[in-house]
């Protein structure tokens, strides 16, 4: 396990039989408890684990609307890796079976063939137990899941399949950075990423009350920091920036109100509204995000949190394309690098889910 990863799954991108449409997922009396239960199988390099990096045969099913999977979305699209690693879209709401592949014709994955993601996990387990959750990388060669290590799979995409990286592709694990991102990213999982779950899924008052404290406690000192500096660690993205972006950009859209997150809106801290925005314009970021199929998996999947299932209108979006003025603090977004190319046909974010033109 990387340093960088932060070992732990997410409730959100997953489906199992007590968590899911129709569910519960904030237990009364108790504060949330992330489930660290996951299939640490790697791709590697040399194949140690059984599966060498090879490319074509392997599958990344991911769903938009989950942060999780959108950090290995917006990697493999920074990398370059589109041609070497195939990806598969779930659609935005699941029940307590599984994910579905509701937006592909005729409701099947058109490369494995699956209505329901659990069916790769079975493939792998006919007794398999546990949380079927994306991203999950998948053995195209034989429909079974091989990971669904969230940390990892990005650490692994960055360090074990340089040889198939674009030219231009970003360092986002530089090793002169490597303990000062392991030290962010550890910080950001915690107090961030899953911050915000704890406030949503809190059971109890004072669960609550401890869960908000930590919360906004971090996203001051993130303002901090990042008034003065362009980005997380050092003058380009890393690995540090996904993982904090993933979860500012659905801070307003869910976070805010569904979680109960509402000391202050991100547009209401302005370094941080600004960064936000800056990663959203660098391409492989905000050209990655769903922000329809966000607001319709957290509505309407956390069916004990809105038991109504109404999906709200807002907020505007148009904020999101706005001048940030970042530039003014110096570095660039990919360094010595390029950025990706445009979004490949069939992997675009519908437009009318998107500011972006």
């Amino acid at each position: 396990m990387s340093d960088v990863s932060e070992g732990a799954r997410s409730t959100t991108g997953s489906a199992r039989p007590e968590h899911g449409q129709g569910g519960v997922y904030a237990v009364p009396g108790k504060e949330y408890v992330r489930d660290t239960r996951y299939i640490d199988t790697r791709v590697t390099a040399d194949g140690r684990d059984g599966f060498p990096v090879e490319p074509g045969r392997y599958r990344l099913i991911a769903a938009r609307a989950c942060p999780w999977a959108n950090r290995a979305v917006i990697v493999r699209r920074l990398l370059g890796l589109e041609d070497v690693i195939s990806l598969g879209l779930a659609g935005p709401t699941h029940d307590s079976r599984s994910w579905t592949f509701d937006l592909d014709p005729g409701g099947r994955d058109p490369v494995l063939g699956f209505e329901r993601l659990r069916e790769a996990y079975f493939r792998r387990d006919p007794n398999y137990s546990r949380g079927i959750t994306v991203p999950a990388l998948v053995d195209a060669t034989t429909g079974a899941v091989v990971t669904n290590d969230f940390a990892q799979i990005t650490v692994d995409l960055s360090t074990q399949w340089r040889e198939y990286h674009r030219a231009g592709a970003p360092d986002l694990l530089p090793a002169e950075h490597g303990d000062e991102i392991a030290e962010i990213t550890r910080y950001v999982f915690t107090e961030v990423n899953n911050g915000v779950y704890r406030c949503g899924f809190a059971g109890s008052q004072s669960a609550y009350d401890e869960a908000y404290q930590r919360l906004w406690s971090a996203l001051d000192w993130l303002e901090d920091r990042l008034r003065d500096r362009r980005y997380l660690v050092g003058d380009s993205i890393t690995e540090a920036d996904v993982r904090l972006f993933t979860t500012l950009v659905r801070f307003d859209a869910v976070y805010h109100g569904h979680f109960k997150c509402n000391r202050h809106k991100l547009t209401e801290m302005p370094a941080l509204w600004a960064y936000a925005r800056d990663l959203f314009q660098t391409p492989g970021f905000g050209d990655t995000v769903d922000f329809e199929q966000i607001k319709q998996h957290y509505y309407i999947v956390h069916s004990d949190i809105n038991p109504t299932g109404i999906v709200p209108a807002g907020p505007d979006l148009s904020g999101w394309t706005t001048p940030h003025g970042r530039e003014s603090l110096g570095g660039s977004p990919f360094g010595n690098g390029t950025p990706p190319g445009p979004v490949r046909q069939g992997e675009r974010v519908d437009p009318a889910h998107t500011p972006l033109p």
